[in-house]
């Protein structure tokens, strides 16, 4: 799957044109389309009054003919938002409209388009698609205000909710909040971005026509994860393989009171292939953790009297990363004291193996952030949006209204890959690169989450990974683990230690 942007949609769509596919078929795909899906909606739910906004452009045709599609199966009331059809294709669609469809022009029929939307049991948006900008006309907005109160209804958005700017995500004067939106060929950036995707509903990308050379071929904003994986996957381990071979991880992780922290890192690491786990962690935690997992090999440490990870413990540290290792995880649960921030900007500046830098290991470089660029080790950053505020000196609303290009921006000035936690789950890289990731629910924002990712991230630059590839695994079968125990457990009851169990059936 890739992101593309509206002025390559309409390239990609000129291109199909040009090669003998009509802009005819591809609106009547586009209709016939939405239309199954809001058909399997109306039988389920037993709709029978059924209204679709159409604007004056070709989204508005494919309003049209969706109107004429679900005709034959309930009572059809087009609202002309924008008065009659402007495009010839949509004023087509148009005259094939059947008389049993009822159609109204919003501001001479004001207050009966009113009714109608109140009482309807679906709505379905085709007002703007991919070239909307800017703000939605005043009486526009106030009908889809009235479309958004109607809690009723099914609501469905074709190509895009009306009133959201396709390359931004942008959301000036209200949208159509819709349940499912319905979009072809491709998703685009508002599909995926703040706060669009969450007024999107679910996201369903149908195939209009469009012929995949074509897709593949046009310059995108974004890849989805598990495209990336088709031609790039983990690597495979050979028949001779044995634990020296599958790589040596070290965990520099865990506090006094956040043990849970480093056992879950660990025991994902565990189950994500790798041959040997070497876990360094407080001298108080040891026997928890060594209750819990039998597998690694402990090296247990001094601390301070916060039960941190003492400073003094930085040569044999250094030791172990550079020498002893074919990776590091650093920072699950690691807590923070000033020694800490020193210790961690101090491994990282010292490290020559590839890292994964988490959680207490993101906060101690805020204070240190030019390490990164100092350091010679391969890195991979996984901060949470709160994270990535602190590395930036910023808040959340910033960082979530602009997640794209704050991903892009710090991974190239940095040169670190970069996993920018959320829904949507980002990976960035140095290169400037940017991956999206479409598995995962709302089921997995718990604690232990993020830890469990981390350990997988690490797992496989172990296992020989390089930086990219460790992270975009690594947020896709984590979030497909996610997704498999949403279906058993559900997204309420299910726990990171229920989608560690879940990985020995996904590799």
């Amino acid at each position: 799957m890739f992101v593309i942007e509206s002025e390559v949609m309409r390239i990609i769509e000129e291109t199909t044109v040009n090669i003998g596919i009509g802009m005819d078929k591809l609106m009547e795909n586009a209709g016939a389309k939405t239309a199954a899906h809001a058909s399997k909606l109306i039988s389920k739910k037993k709709i029978k009054e059924v209204c679709i906004l159409c604007g004056s452009g070709n989204n508005g045709g494919d309003g049209l003919v969706i109107a004429r599609l679900l005709s034959v199966m309930c009572n059809v009331t087009v609202i002309l938002t924008s008065g009659q059809p402007r495009t010839v294709l949509a004023r087509d669609n148009f005259g094939r409209l059947p008389s049993s469809v009822q159609v109204l022009d919003f501001i001479s029929h004001y207050y009966e388009c009113v009714g109608i939307v109140r009482d309807a049991g679906m709505i379905i948006d085709a007002v703007y698609g991919i070239g909307f900008h800017g703000a939605l006309r005043h009486e526009i907005s106030d009908l889809i205000t009235f479309c958004n109160e109607n809690k009723r209804a099914v609501k469905i958005a074709v190509d895009i909710p009306s009133g959201i700017e396709a390359n931004t995500g942008r959301v000036n004067n209200g949208c159509f909040a819709a349940d499912l939106t319905v979009t072809f060929t491709s998703l685009k950036p508002l599909h995926i971005l703040y706060p669009s995707c969450d007024l999107c509903g679910e996201i369903i990308v149908e195939d209009v026509g469009v012929p995949e050379r074509i897709l593949k071929s046009s310059p995108f904003l974004m890849m989805s994860t598990d495209e990336y994986l088709r031609t790039h996957p983990l690597p495979e381990k050979k028949r001779s393989a044995h634990k020296g071979t599958n790589g040596t991880l070290l965990s520099i992780c865990g506090s006094y009171g956040m043990a849970g922290a480093a056992a879950i890192s660990s025991e994902a690491a565990l189950r994500s292939g790798i041959g040997l786990l070497k876990a360094a962690v407080p001298k108080s935690i040891y026997p928890i953790l060594a209750s819990k997992l039998s597998e690694p090999v402990y090296i247990p440490l001094a601390e301070s009297e916060d039960g941190i990870i003492d400073i003094d413990e930085y040569g044999k540290l250094i030791s172990l990363i550079n020498e002893d290792c074919d990776a590091a995880l650093i920072g699950c649960g690691l807590g923070q004291n000033n020694n800490i921030k020193s210790l961690v900007a101090m491994l990282v500046d010292g490290a020559k193996k590839p890292l994964v830098i988490d959680a207490d290991g993101i906060n101690a470089m805020t204070t240190n952030i030019n390490v990164l660029t100092r350091s010679e080790a391969p890195k991979i950053l996984t901060p949470h949006p709160g994270e990535m505020a602190r590395l930036l000196g910023t808040d959340i609303k910033t960082v979530q209204s602009d997640r794209y290009n704050i991903a892009k921006r710090f991974s190239a000035t940095y040169g670190v890959t970069l996993i920018l936690k959320g829904a949507n789950t980002l990976v960035a890289t140095p290169q400037g690169r940017v991956y999206v990731n479409l598995t995962g629910n709302n089921g997995m924002g718990k604690g232990g989450s993020g830890d469990m990712l981390a350990g997988m991230a690490a797992a496989f630059l172990a296992n020989g990974a390089d930086c990219e590839t460790a992270a975009v695994a690594a947020v896709y079968y984590h979030g497909l683990a996610g997704d498999r125990c949403a279906k058993e457990f559900s997204r309420r009851a299910m726990l990171p230690s229920d989608m560690i169990a879940e990985l020995k059936k996904i590799y």
